[in-house]
């Protein structure tokens, strides 16, 4: 699957990928990426030898103007609620978005989300998107509102990704944010009559 844009392609990771991935993935900017963090070029190359098999759900974020990486958006399909049938449906999506801070501020984040969350309501029946952001991740924050979502709470202590100083957990604060099929439909729609 890939997924075009004005100024860029979604579409699924390839071995070649790995350099740029590196290059934001060797020192995450976030905590809730700190999981994810690569240490060399070559366990950059295995990553994306992982990835190159997901092509529904998980996209490197390309401008098309140079093939150059300079993100990645992902999701996968989760029942509504922790406690539901497994049988259930599987509408429910929460997205996790990462830009190469050097590509930021360009509006490329919202670029690609916008086109993301468009693809997951329309081609894979998804009733609900939330996302989770720290309360220090303005940027963030701003993105979700952008795209139409409600901030619906803030969770308290609600995770840690690294230790403090110490060697406990550091938990920190999170927003979730979230948006319904029916709300994404009528945004987009008032946003084509601005047009």
């Amino acid at each position: 699957m890939v997924i075009e844009t004005e100024r860029l392609v979604l579409r699924p990771f390839v071995e070649g990928d790995a350099a740029d991935v590196y290059e934001y993935l060797h020192e995450p900017a976030v905590h809730c990426f700190s999981s994810m963090k690569l240490h060399s070029l070559e366990e950059a190359v295995a990553e994306m030898k992982k990835r190159s098999d997901e092509t529904e759900y998980y996209f490197a974020i390309v401008l098309k103007e140079t093939g150059k990486v300079i993100g990645e958006i992902e999701a996968y399909p989760e029942g509504d609620e922790p406690h539901a049938d497994e049988d259930g449906p599987k509408d429910t999506f929460s997205p996790c978005w990462m830009l190469n801070l050097n590509y930021t501020g360009k509006g490329y984040a919202y670029e690609a989300a916008h086109a993301f969350f468009d693809y997951l309501f329309r081609e894979k029946g998804a009733r609900r998107i939330y996302a989770y952001t720290e309360d220090t991740n303005l940027p963030s924050q701003r993105l979700c509102e952008r795209l139409g979502m409600r901030r619906e709470g803030l969770f308290r202590e609600f995770i840690s990704f690294i230790k403090n100083p110490d060697g406990t957990p550091l938990y920190e604060n999170t927003y979730q944010f979230a948006i319904l099929r029916k709300e994404w439909r009528d945004s987009v729609s008032k946003e084509r009559e601005a047009k």
